[in-house]
C-alpha cells in the first residue's frame, strides 16, 4: 500500500471514496490492518479502558499514548497514523505544542484534539 497522506485522503473524499480507520495499539495489528488497506490507524485514548483497565480515558498520559504510537509505527505499512491528544494535554498553547510534538516524534502523522471553540488557538498553532 502506498503511503497515505492528507492529500491522498482529500482526493479520496473528493471522489466519494470511503476512507477506513481502525483503532490500533500495537505493531502486529498495525501490520495486519495496513496490509489489508486500512487508510488511517488511530491510537485513541480509549487505550486507558481497553488495555489499562481504567473506567475512563482521563488517566491516559501523553507518554503512554506515545508508547503505543511508536508500537503502531513499527508495524505500519503505509497507513496514516492519527493519535489522540490525551485529556488536558492541551490546557495551554505550550502544552499543546510539546505534547503534540512528543506524539509526532513517536510516529504520529496527525493529532486529534477534542474540545470546543476554546481550542481555536491550539488548532491554528498545530496547523
Amino acid at each position: 500500500m502506498p503511503n497515505i497522506t492528507v492529500t491522498s485522503l482529500l482526493a479520496m473524499k473528493q471522489k466519494g471514496e470511503k476512507i477506513t480507520m481502525l483503532t490500533c495499539y500495537d505493531a502486529t495489528f498495525a501490520h495486519t490492518a495496513s496490509q489489508a488497506g486500512v487508510e488511517v490507524l488511530l491510537i485513541g485514548d480509549s487505550l486507558g479502558m481497553v488495555l489499562q483497565g481504567h473506567d475512563s480515558t482521563l488517566p491516559v498520559t501523553t507518554a503512554e499514548t506515545a508508547y503505543h504510537v511508536a508500537c503502531v509505527k513499527r508495524g505500519n505499512q503505509g497507513a496514516m497514523i492519527l493519535a489522540d491528544l490525551p485529556f488536558m494535554a492541551n490546557a495551554t498553547l505550550e502544552q499543546t505544542f510539546i505534547n503534540s510534538a512528543t506524539l509526532m516524534q513517536a510516529g504520529a502523522h496527525m493529532i486529534k484534539v477534542e474540545g470546543a471553540a476554546w481550542l481555536g488557538e491550539s488548532i491554528r498553532l498545530l496547523a
